[in-house]
């Protein structure tokens, strides 16, 4: 007979707080909501264009979480499980408000025949015609443009195609493993790897001109 435990991926913290919030723990709640809340609203206009309408999918994902919780089976973090949450009420407003397509078209969409890097930064033989800058040095004078370079990334971020810019906030920006990112989106592993790449080359190739600007 199988472990019922075996497909758990919830770890020793995770089941301490959902524990503490069973028992009805509000400065544990609290810390939660603190925590996500940012994150969630983010991943909400990943999905609806009108911030007011995020803040309402964020308060509904807190009363889902809330009431969710004694059917939490832990097959996945706590993070991951309210993102879950999270990224199916929006799909649901968005498509109610007629402001988004569902997200299988966005990837299809998104994974177009453009190259992901301008095909004139190689030579002929497939090489680099001028390989990448550097970018990531502490120097002194990197150091002082470090916040200029973050607005730079979230800009370059946010330029991105809708499904392009989902997957890179979840895999580069909150850290979700690429299993958890297929799940939280209903994409394929496929699917999740060619964006993430596209979205990273975009935003590296962003930095590049970024830094470069700014020597």
């Amino acid at each position: 007979m199988s472990d019922p435990t075996s497909n758990r991926r919830v770890s020793a913290e995770d089941e301490a707080t959902v524990e503490r919030l069973l028992a009805g723990d509000e400065a544990t709640f609290t810390d939660l909501v603190e925590r996500y809340h940012g994150r969630l609203l983010r991943l909400a206009l990943l999905f609806v264009s009108d911030r007011a309408s995020a803040e309402e999918v964020v308060q509904d994902t807190w009363l889902a979480v809330i009431t969710g919780l004694p059917a939490f089976e832990g097959r996945s973090g706590l993070k991951t499980w309210i993102f879950s949450i999270l990224s199916n009420r929006a799909k649901t407003r968005g498509r109610r408000e007629k402001r988004s397509v569902p997200f299988s078209a966005l990837t299809s969409a998104d994974q177009g025949n453009d190259p992901a890097v301008d095909p004139s930064r190689f030579t002929s033989g497939g090489g680099w015609s001028a390989p990448p800058e550097k970018w990531d040095e502490d120097t002194p004078e990197r150091l002082l443009l470090r916040q200029e370079t973050r607005a730079a990334v979230d800009a370059a971020i946010l330029a991105l195609p809708a499904a392009q810019r989902a997957v890179i906030t979840l895999r580069d920006v909150e850290g979700v493993d690429s299993a958890e990112v297929c799940n939280i989106l209903e994409i394929s592993d496929t699917n999740q790897r060619v964006l993430l790449h596209r979205a990273r080359a975009k935003v590296r190739t962003a930095l590049e001109q970024h830094v470069g600007s700014s020597r």
